[in-house]
């Protein structure tokens, strides 16, 4: 029976700091992906709403939003009584942010893994 040694250096520091790069990188991304996803839902009237809608991330508490900013915005999200042009409605924040949850998790996730290999 042959005994095998190996040695293992583990650079838990650098780890940590290439999942947090990936991690911020793929909340980014999945915000940018959710934003594309309202903007295909969003009411318009003049654009000026479509317009508004932006992605951020928090780097320091690794969140990401999405945010449309007029005054109206929250107003026009949530009137289900409204009526919009075909193929835009109410709620187009909140039903692309159900529908894509899955895919922006995988977005998040290819990139923390990438972030690995490199």
């Amino acid at each position: 029976m042959t005994v095998q040694r190996a040695r293992i250096r583990w650079n838990g520091a650098a780890v940590r700091g290439r999942t947090r790069e990936g991690a911020v990188r793929g909340l980014l991304l999945g915000a940018e992906h959710l934003l594309a996803a309202s903007r295909a839902e969003v009411p318009l009237d003049e654009g000026t709403l479509e317009r508004s809608g932006a992605a951020s991330v928090d780097e320091s508490s690794l969140t990401a939003a999405v945010s449309y900013d007029t005054p109206y915005a929250v107003r026009v999200h949530e009137d289900m009584t409204a009526r919009h042009s075909p193929g835009r409605k109410a709620k187009y924040l909140e039903n692309p942010a159900r529908r894509e949850a899955g895919q922006i998790a995988a977005i998040i996730a290819a990139q923390v893994r990438r972030a690995l290999r490199a």
